[in-house]
C-alpha cells in the first residue's frame, strides 16, 4: 500500500512538472525570449534616444551690408521733340511817304501808282517810297470823270484800240478800272476817263506796274 501511494505521488509530481514546462522546446524558447530578449537585443519596447539633432541657426548678430546708391545720372531720352522753329515776324509796313497824297498806295508793299486829279500829278512807288514822279497828267473831262478810290491793275496792253471811240489808239495801256487806263495821250486835251501821260511817262508806268498792283486816285 505504501508503495502504491509512493508511485501515485511520483506520478503526480511528474505530471505537474510536465505542465509547467510549456511543452518541451517551445517553452524553452519562450523562456529565453520575452522581456529579457527585448531588453538585451533591441526587441520589445524600443528605447528612444533623447538626443535632438542640432539645426544650423543663422546668426542674428551679423549686420547686412547696405546697397550703395547709384551715382549715375538718369539716362537722357533721345526721342525728345525738336524745339519748334520761331515764327518769323511779319515785315513791317512801310511808312507812308509824306510827299504823296495816296496813303493806301504808299502803304502797299510792292509797286503802286498814285494820281492826284486836282494837282494833275502822278507818281510811281515801290515799298512806300517814290521811285518816279511826280509827272504831269490829265484826267477825264466833265461827264467822263476819272473814278476815284483804291483800285488794282486789271490788265496791260502795249497798243489798245478803243472800240468806243473809233478805234482810237491808246499806247502803253495799263487798265485799273473797266474802260479806264493809264496811256499815252494829250496833256492839253482831257480824256474820256483815262489818265493821259506823256509817251515816256506812259512807258515807265507800263514797264513798272504789274497786274494786281495798287492804284489810288484821289480827288
Amino acid at each position: 500500500m505504501k508503495r502504491l501511494l509512493a508511485g501515485a505521488a511520483a506520478l503526480a509530481t511528474a505530471f505537474v512538472l510536465t505542465a509547467c514546462s510549456g511543452g518541451g522546446s517551445a517553452g524553452v524558447s519562450n523562456a529565453g525570449g520575452g522581456a529579457v530578449a527585448a531588453a538585451g537585443t533591441g526587441g520589445g519596447t524600443p528605447t528612444t534616444s533623447s538626443t535632438t539633432p542640432t539645426s544650423a541657426t543663422p546668426s542674428t548678430s551679423a549686420t547686412p551690408t547696405p546697397t550703395p546708391e547709384s551715382t549715375k545720372p538718369a539716362p537722357t531720352s533721345t526721342s525728345a521733340k525738336p524745339k519748334p522753329k520761331p515764327t518769323p515776324k511779319p515785315a513791317p509796313k512801310p511808312a507812308p511817304d509824306p510827299s504823296v497824297p495816296c496813303a493806301a498806295a504808299a502803304a502797299a508793299p510792292g509797286t503802286a501808282a498814285c494820281v492826284d486829279i486836282s494837282a494833275h500829278k502822278a507818281w510811281l512807288l515801290q515799298g512806300g517810297k517814290v521811285i518816279y514822279g511826280p509827272v504831269p497828267m490829265l484826267p477825264g473831262r466833265k461827264g467822263y470823270e476819272t473814278p476815284t478810290g483804291k483800285f488794282r491793275v486789271l490788265s496791260k496792253e502795249k497798243m489798245h484800240l478803243s472800240k468806243q471811240f473809233d478805234n482810237a489808239e491808246m499806247p502803253n495801256s495799263v487798265f485799273f478800272y473797266p474802260g479806264d487806263a493809264f496811256h499815252t495821250g494829250s496833256l492839253s486835251v482831257y480824256s474820256h476817263g483815262c489818265i493821259h501821260l506823256s509817251p515816256s511817262a506812259s512807258l515807265k508806268f507800263f514797264n513798272t506796274l504789274h497786274i494786281g498792283d495798287v492804284v489810288q486816285v484821289v480827288p
